[in-house]
Parts: structure tokens; sequence; C-alpha cells
């Protein structure tokens, strides 16, 4: 029997769901191909419906740092499935994750389990402005925090300005209380707190952008945020979402030691399915209804079968497999350093644990400013070319790329040889 044609796929999609796909970046839109339809996936591999099979560097877009369908998840999920999957009442489940989220990230005393990293944040926001009374927030250029209507805001044509709306349906009242600054521009952040010094309740940051490719805090950026919020009575929300449990035990909280006061969680913590959590400081996680009067609330929050998925990821995320995931990382960015020195090509690279970016540019990247520097057409074509050899990156420049632990310095190696053959060709003209 002749399997399905991803082609025919999309086309068929496209008549019942927007664009085809469930996600605008899976529709290839950016690398401008079709994507392939997956039909299953195991280790480090995922398989598309024609039979084709990839190495897979997206791992769901972050949260399978454990490769796909890892044995004792699998295991468990049958187990607690064969139970129910939602009760819409308190499971014990739901208790044991929020503990080891709460034991493992240094600023979280407290934690509430959502559907979604969307959700997670939008709640964080909300405590935030709760807690404070104040109505607006800083976020930065290329970071992404969902799609809630606050967070769609792109710059003015003034380096510090309020935001504007960048999708139709968010409205400029909205967007009003968006201030846009820049990633590690410090200056950016404190000539917004200078203008409005007492109706900003919090800036929310990714501690490594990952939104814009891997983009690491620079220059003690986190704690000079960290000293703004304290001068000025804001509070301070990582977006972890891509960078909790991923690049440490502990996520950027542990791995930069920056105090924070509310932080956001999703991806690894369902191990694959849908989570979200937000969390913090005691004093303003208990303003939360129905301790306090800040409200929000989800059906299938915390139901057991994606809560299992987290809790048998998070039990086997030791500090040894964290040791394994940064020998693996320094070993790819080893190699693929040794292939940009050689060549000279024009490329940059960063590196936070098991998260990865490659940059078609030669300039130093800091910002979104820098990131758009990138030629986009010869990231295309390194794209598709990897693609052909059997490796499934992120198909956008301005995705982070994720290891996973069944990932080997053997795989790899053979990656960065493949990496370095389809460079060869794109810098050939």
């Amino acid at each position: 029997m002749e399997l399905p044609n991803s082609t025919k796929l999309l086309e068929r999609a496209a008549q019942v769901i927007p664009g085809g796909v469930n996600s605008p970046v899976r529709a290839f839109k950016s690398v401008e191909g079709t994507p392939p339809f997956i039909d299953r996936a195991e280790g480090a591999y995922i398989y598309d419906v024609e039979g084709n099979r990839y190495i897979d560097f997206v791992n769901s877009w972050g949260p399978m740092i454990l490769g796909h369908a890892p044995e004792g998840v699998i295991s468990a999920l049958q187990k607690v499935i064969s139970k129910g999957t939602s009760f819409g009442a308190p499971t014990e489940l739901e208790i044991v994750l929020a503990e080891m989220i709460v034991e493992r990230v240094p600023s979280a005393d407290m934690v509430r389990l959502v559907n979604s990293g969307t959700e997670a944040t939008m709640s964080a926001v909300r405590v935030a402005r709760g807690a404070t009374g104040r109505n607006k927030f800083i976020k930065f250029d290329g970071c992404y925090h969902g799609h809630g209507d606050s967070f769609l805001i792109a710059a003015g044509s003034g380096a510090m300005t309020l935001g504007i709306p960048n999708s139709p349906g968010v409205t400029p009242a909205n967007a009003a209380d968006t201030l846009l600054a820049q990633f590690n521009d410090i200056e950016s952040v404190s000539s917004l707190f200078k203008e409005h010094p007492e109706d900003i309740a919090c800036i929310i940051v990714e501690p490594v952008a990952g939104n814009m490719g891997c983009v690491p805090p620079l220059d003690n950026f986190l704690g000079k945020l960290r000293e703004l919020c304290d001068q000025y009575g804001a509070l301070l929300i990582l977006d972890e979402v891509m960078t909790g449990f991923r690049v440490a035990r502990g996520g950027a909280n542990e791995l930069y030691q920056v105090e924070a006061d509310l932080l956001c969680f999703g991806k690894v913590i369902g191990g694959g399915l849908p989570i979200g959590a937000y969390g913090g400081k005691r004093k303003y996680m208990e303003q939360v209804a129905p301790s306090g009067p800040i409200y929000q609330a989800g059906t299938l929050s915390g139901n057991p079968v994606a809560v299992t998925a987290g809790i048998e990821t998070l039990k086997q995320l030791t500090p040894e497999v964290y040791a394994q995931l940064e020998e693996l990382g320094q070993h790819w960015q080893e190699e693929v350093q040794k292939i940009i020195d050689k060549n000279n090509y024009p490329l940059t690279q960063h590196r936070v644990g098991s998260m990865v970016s490659l940059f078609f540019t030669s300039q130093a990247i800091r910002s979104f400013a820098d990131v758009k520097t990138c030629d986009i057409n010869k990231f295309n074509r390194f794209f598709h070319l990897m693609l052909e050899k059997g490796v499934y990156l992120a198909p956008s420049q301005y995705e982070a790329g994720f290891l996973s632990t069944v990932q080997s310095k053997e795989m790899l190696s053979e990656v960065i040889a493949k990496m370095e053959e389809s460079l060869a060709e794109v810098f050939a003209g």
C-alpha cells in the first residue's frame, strides 16, 4: 500500500485547518518548502509518512530532552491512562510535580499548573499587575511569550517607544500597556523606567532568548534587570518555558543565579504532552485564587496524563544527565566552530547547555536586530540540504535547536560532517 504524500496531506489539511497546520512555524513558510508529515518517532529519530528517517534537532521544540518515546515515560503513561484521562478534581500527582519543580528552581516557592506556556505567561503578567496595581510591562523585541494579545507587539518607529500591534485582532489599547526594549541592552530598559517610573508592573524576559535563535544574556544583563525592578518596585518574570529544566536542572534561574519574582514553565515539564506552569515567591502566588483575589482557572490543568509524563521526565533528569548533555553540547560547539574557522565562513554560533543555534551572519549576536542581519536565503538553502541528508533542523533562522540524551558524540559527528558538506555547497554560490 502506497504511503500518503506530505504534499497531498498539506493540501488536504489546508481545506479544514488554516494553512494546513495547527501552529504557523510548522508550515515551512519561512524556508519556502513543504513540511514532512510525521508518522512516528523513536529515540533520536523521527519518521515521515513516506518512510524517510531524520535525526531530530527540533525535539518537539524542546520538550523531548530524553528523546522520543522514552521507555520509562511511555510505560508510566500506559499505566496512568488506564485509570482515566481527566477528572476536573485534585490528584496527588499534581502535588508531586509541583514539589519537583519547587525543589529544583531556586526562586519558586509555589507553582500553579496550567495547560500551555501561553497560559503561564498570561497568568504571570496578570499576577504581577494584580500584586503591584500597575498596568504596563516591559518585554523584549524578538522574545516570544505565547500568543496572548499583550505579547503580540512590534517595535514602533523610535528606539524607545510604546509598542504597536503586530497582528490583526490585537487592539491599540492592548499595545499601549506593552513597552518594548532591546535584549542585552540595559539602557533601553532603564529609559523605559525613567519614562514610566510608577506605571510598570513587571519585566518579562526569556533568560536565554530562544525565539530569535539561542541568544544568551550578556554582561550580567539579568542581574541588572533585577536591580532595575528593585529600584522601581516592579516584578521580574523569567519566562522559562523553553529554558526550564533544559539548560540546567533548575533552569536558567539556577544557571544564572538571578532572583526572580515569578517564573513560567512548559515543554520539559510535560515530557511532550501539553502542560505549563507559573510560580514564584509565596507572597505573590498566594494572591492567586482561591487563596487570593487574582483569578485564573483551567478545567484540564494538572490532568494526570500530562503530569505523569512530566514527573517521569524530571525523575530521569539527574545531575549526571545534565553533565552528559553539557558534554554533548560542548562537543557540538567545538566541532562546528572548527568548520567556521577553517573556512572563514560568515557564521556565528551560540550554545547554552543543550540549546544551540547557527546564525548565517558574521555579526556578533546580542539582540534581535543583530539576528536580522542573517542571510536568510543561505540559511534556507542549508536547511533543505540538511533535510535531504536526513537531518531535521528548526525550519527558521529565528528558532533554536535542541540536543537530547539519546544522541551521542558519534551521531553528532556524523551530523557535523553533513553540515560541512552542506555549508560548502551553500557558500560555493
